[in-house]
């Protein structure tokens, strides 16, 4: 319209996190990455879009650190092996936890920001900003069994439904992981504690060196 001002506002893609950092989804910075945020944000994600049995939110902290150790377990992997396992799902402290069937609908778009953001939260802690390609494929072996587990002892499905979509897990056993799902500030303190166990665990290897 001639002679008339329209005022355009571009939309906020960042987010204000609790550290006081301001995340920027499109163009993360490792500089606004911080543990005490994706402690917290994994902490309050819930897996199964919270279809799941107890008391609690079985959340991605938990999650992840089923992972871990699962992945420990199944590999003989050294100390950034084992840290990128535990944050492999990092990024949905800022995009949550979309299921599977969701993100095929969504499509691409998802993926992109999604890997800008693991980017971010690798270089953050001295991590190469991609997984590479063989220790991501012993993640996702890792995180298949945890789903099976999850998805028999928490989600519902039948144990022949469970080996159908993610395969029966061999040689993990139920004992090995503690899959009762806890408090969110559990959680949250106990994926903290991890991830310090293993800085300090990266931090004697380098000393040794």
């Amino acid at each position: 319209m001639s002679g008339t001002v329209r005022s355009r506002i571009e939309p906020r893609a960042w987010q204000r996190m609790l550290s006081g950092r301001r995340l920027d989804l499109l163009n993360p910075s490792p500089l606004d990455v911080e543990l005490s945020d994706i402690a917290h944000g994994l902490a309050r994600v819930a897996r199964w879009n919270g279809q799941t049995n107890g008391d609690h939110a079985f959340s991605v902290a938990q999650h992840s650190l089923i992972v871990e150790t699962i992945f420990r377990h199944q590999n003989r992997c050294g100390v950034d092996e084992c840290l990128m396992a535990l944050l492999h799902d990092a990024p949905e402290y800022v995009i949550g936890d979309m299921i599977s069937p969701f993100k095929a609908v969504v499509g691409g778009g998802y993926k992109t920001v999604e890997k800008r953001l693991e980017a971010a939260v690798h270089l953050r802690f001295g991590l190469p900003p991609v997984t590479p390609a063989a220790v991501k494929a012993k993640i996702k072996k890792a995180d298949q069994v945890a789903a099976f587990f999850e998805a028999t002892e928490l989600a519902g499905f039948s144990h022949a439904e469970a080996v159908k979509f993610f395969g029966a897990p061999r040689g993990i056993t139920l004992d090995m992981i503690d899959i009762t799902p806890v408090p969110a500030l559990e959680a949250q303190r106990l994926f903290s504690a991890r991830f310090e166990a293993l800085e300090r665990e990266r931090g004697l290897t380098a000393a040794a060196v």
